[in-house]
């Protein structure tokens, strides 16, 4: 291919074109409407949970969540997501055991990515809702610069824009949804200062929906900060030293969810209406099974995990060890059944399995459950997002005053589960590592 005459223009030169000044104003003016929006569909996820889970069962059987609840609930999700693939436009939005799905939803899809997620995370799928949520930002943002009949570049920069804005309503930072995006399209160079800077204006105007201005307080969003119990904030050396294990064993066990997941999506999409359903009763069967063998809500199985994650973290004395054991097992199950199957997000899950790992190695000698939950949130939550940065910044978020005291106990489990999931997935690299001298392709 011939070269091109032109240079391409270098990052500094790109940020004072008019322009890309304009692309950087209609990012932010896009950010407020776009995280209106978010808010509105995280809202509206929460309040039809809560009605699916609470509300309805305890006024049709007078008391707590039965044990077969999630039978019909998880049937009616599978129905409605077959139905969904089957017929709209974008089969739902893409299968979460692919990912994220970076790209930019294209508005015509927008719809079905709604309605899929709609169907799948209030009634029980073991997913979370940020990759509905990057289609919502996207798919809006997308839809206004194709209005404004602007080139296929630049409406994928704004594209990519409000989905940074969106996805930073679910994690309560602007700077962690940019950072995620960064990593997740691995851009560098002049790709990077013409994404980045659009998607920082974009999340970080787009804030104020939540963090207020001025005298307006802001909408109500919750905060990742795990409710904690009052510890010491300096780690000790033994939990340096479990993070290790603890990394090793999440990255098996999600490299093992994610593997079931990838082998199971390609036969639930030959046929989506008869095999969803299916699918999504066996979901049905993991939560059932839990809490039967419990006593517990099997809403802990059926669900993102990030309320029975804040549970746990508040009052682990309530988990004995083999509801901890069962929770893992069956939770996981699930996880990949619903990866392979329904419409969400898979961050959400991970960090939960990744913490009650955490929390069943805690009696080790020396850990304790901030050390085990730093060590395991950290390693699942890298071994389902192969984005190391992202992974460490969410997991010091949710740490909160825990944070910086933690962080080397972050930063090992998160760098020993990355190389591990690599290592499991491809084998060692036998060719040296390229002295700086040496020839660059």
């Amino acid at each position: 291919m011939a070269q091109s005459a032109v240079a391409a223009p270098t990052p500094e030169e790109l940020v004072r074109r008019p322009d890309y000044l304009r692309l950087l104003a209609l990012a932010g003016v896009l950010g407020v409407p776009v995280s209106l929006a978010a808010f509105v569909f995280l809202a509206a996820v929460h309040q039809l949970e809560h009605w699916a889970w609470d509300t309805l069962p305890h006024a049709l059987t007078g008391g707590a969540t039965p044990w077969w609840w999630p039978i019909p609930m998880l049937l009616i999700a599978g129905l409605a997501v077959g139905a969904i693939v089957r017929t709209l436009p974008g089969h739902g939005g893409h299968v979460p055991a692919e990912g994220m799905g970076a790209g930019v939803c294209p508005p015509a899809d927008l719809p079905g990515v709604l309605l899929a997620a709609f169907a799948s995370l209030p009634l029980g799928a073991v997913l979370g809702p940020e990759a509905p949520l990057m289609a919502l930002g996207s798919g809006l943002a997308a839809w206004v610069a194709g209005g404004l009949r602007m080139g296929e570049r630049r409406t994928a920069v704004v594209g990519v824009s409000g989905a940074a804005a969106a996805i930073a309503t679910v994690f309560g930072s602007p700077v962690v949804a940019a950072i995620m995006l960064m990593e997740m399209v691995q851009l560098s160079g002049l790709a990077l200062a013409l994404v980045i800077l659009p998607c920082l204006m974009a999340a970080g105007i787009g804030a104020v929906v939540f963090t207020g201005l001025g005298a307006w307080t802001g909408l109500p969003i919750g905060h990742l900060t795990l409710p904690l119990p009052a510890g010491t904030i300096r780690p000790d050396p033994a939990d340096l030293l479990w993070s290790i294990p603890i990394a090793l064993v999440a990255a098996l066990g999600i490299r093992w969810v994610r593997g079931l997941a990838r082998t199971v999506a390609p036969a639930v999409a030959a046929k989506p209406l008869t095999r969803t359903p299916l699918a999504a009763l066996a979901v049905a069967a993991c939560a059932c099974a839990y809490a039967l063998l419990t006593g517990r809500d099997p809403a802990e199985v059926a669900s993102s995990g990030q309320q029975t994650l804040a549970t746990l973290a508040s009052a682990p004395e309530t988990w004995p060890p083999i509801a901890l054991a069962l929770l893992l097992l069956t939770k996981g199950l699930g996880y990949a059944l619903s990866l392979a199957s329904l419409r969400g997000g898979p961050v959400f899950p991970a960090v939960c399995l990744g913490g009650v790992l955490g929390a069943l190695a805690a009696p080790l000698p020396g850990l304790g459950l901030i050390g085990g939950l730093a060590a395991g949130m950290a390693a699942a939550t890298v071994a389902a997002l192969p984005a190391p940065v992202s992974a460490t910044v969410l997991v010091l978020l949710l740490l909160g005053g825990y944070a910086v005291g933690m962080a080397p106990v972050v930063l090992i489990a998160v760098v020993v589960a990355f190389v591990a999931e690599h290592i499991f997935t491809g084998g060692l690299n036998r060719d040296p590592v390229p002295d700086d001298d040496s020839p660059q392709r």
